[in-house]
Parts: structure tokens; sequence; C-alpha cells
């Protein structure tokens, strides 16, 4: 799951959301140096090279781990539908599956840029569509430590950006070169004050994501690896490890099939769909 579709979740991945994808080899991009107009460059430069994938289906295994090593599985899918509309974000549904207790629960997210995003969340105990309050997007999704804004697809006009430097990516890939930049939430009642990203230089993937609360300090670490090719030009991470630094607790997203060019449409992503999704 990358950045923008994946951390559409999140993303959300990502999806959460967001779902960082990049292209099947490197390429030369020229960058201003103005560290905002670097920063934003590279950012837009990220999603130009996720354009055009239609619509994706994905199912995935979450693995929530509490301060003790504790843990507890659940299994889920996740639908996105790519909107061309530039001056909205694209269209997720995520569906739990399992254990029986989570079963048929499903949240639905129309992104907006700076306008607060849309979100229902159905509950199968009460057979209820609840609408999720904007001023509660910073709030942990499912338990997880995922919050529901990381769902959402990161769209550019999202943020203000600014380049810090270029240094070496993290683990696995510590041989290549990651632009890193900070991007600032403009879109009003985000949780975060600013997040770090690293980006890597050789096809712009997404590496690792700091996330700082509304105190300024840091909050949590994602680190997104195992990236796979698909239709010769989409990349999408397989494995999506948020780690809570503040409270020790952690949940790792594992994709285990994608697809595209399904040929979903809106009505696969209404809030009747949402009822429907169990």
């Amino acid at each position: 799951m990358h950045i923008r579709d994946s951390l559409k979740l999140v993303t959300a991945v990502t999806a959460l959301l967001l779902p960082l994808s990049a292209s099947a080899s490197a390429e030369a991009v020229a960058l201003p140096d103005d560290p905002a107009a670097k920063g934003l460059a590279i950012a837009e430069e990220t999603d130009r090279r996720n354009q055009g994938f239609g619509d994706t289906k994905a199912t995935m295994k979450m693995i929530l781990e509490n301060a003790y090593g504790e843990t507890s599985e659940r299994a889920l899918r996740s639908m996105t539908l790519e909107n061309p509309n530039p001056e909205e974000g694209d269209w997720t549904l995520n569906v739990f599956d399992k254990p029986r207790d989570v079963d048929g629960t499903a949240l639905l997210t129309y992104a907006k840029i700076l306008d607060p995003d849309d979100q229902w969340m159905y509950l199968p105990a009460v057979k209820r569509v609840k609408r999720i309050s904007s001023v509660n997007k910073s709030g942990p999704f499912m338990g997880s430590e995922f919050a529901f804004e990381d769902f959402s697809s990161t769209e550019v006009g999202k943020y203000s950006y600014k380049w810090l430097r270029d240094e070496l990516c993290p683990e696995p890939v510590a041989e290549r070169t990651c632009h890193v930049t900070e991007r600032y939430p403009l879109y009003e009642h985000s949780g975060y004050t600013r997040q770090v990203v690293w980006t890597d230089t050789t096809d712009y993937q997404g590496r690792k994501v700091e996330y700082y609360d509304r105190k300024g300090e840091l909050l949590k670490t994602l680190t997104l690896t195992d990236y796979k090719l698909y239709e010769s030009k989409f990349w999408r991470a397989h494995d999506l490890f948020m780690a809570n630094v503040v409270t020790g607790k952690s949940t790792r997203l594992t994709w285990e099939e994608y697809s595209f060019g399904n040929g979903l449409t809106q009505n696969d992503f209404s809030t009747n769909a949402l009822q429907r999704a169990r």
C-alpha cells in the first residue's frame, strides 16, 4: 500500500491510506532549488506516477501488538476508485471479515482536499451507518495505530511542503538515496502538526513517514516495505508497519492480493454499498 492509495487507507492506508507509487524504472527529475517549491515538486512527482490506475481491490491482514508483545489479527478487504476530478480525492472502502466480532464492519471514505473528508462507518451489530465527525478523524481506527485520517488518500493539495535534505534511505534499501521532506496539513482538525517523509529518489516510492502530534512531538512512525510492481507501472507496498513511539503499540498491515481494472463504479462506493459489503 503506497501512501496515496494504500494510506487510503493510509493508505492507507492508503491509502493510509494513502495508498506512494512509482514508475517501473528510475527517471531523471528536475527539481527547483527553493526548499518549499522542491518539497511540493517531489510530492507532485510521486502523485503523477500513480495517476491512471483506475481502480484496485486488495485483501490484507491487520496485526495489532500491544506494549507487552501480545498480538491479535484481523482480515479485511479494500477497494479504491480513482477520482478523475482534480478538486477531490479518491474513494475507498475497507471491510473487515475476521474475527467474528468485527465481521462486516466497514469504512467508506470520500477524500477531499481542504474540506473535511466524508467518512461513514457501518456497524453490523446495530445495523447502522454512522457518519464520522470531522473533529474525530485523529482518533484510532478499530483500535489500531492508524487514525481515521490515515485511511484517506494523501492528496497533494492537503499539505504545504518543505524539502529538508537528501540522505540514505532506511532499510531494506539503505544503498539508495531518499529525499527527506516535511509536509504540513492544511485541512482542519488534523491530529498532526507535521509529517516527515522519506521518498526514494530512484523511483519515488515512499519509504518512511514520521507523524508529529499537536504538541509537535513525535507520535508514531510508518515504514513501507515489500514493494511489488503491477501493470508494469504501479508500485504497491505490501507491508506497512505503524509503530507508536509513545505507547509502544504497533499495527502491521500486510497485503496478500492486489488487482487492477476490476470495473468498479461509484455505485460500489455508496452508503448503500457500505451496508451490503458484508
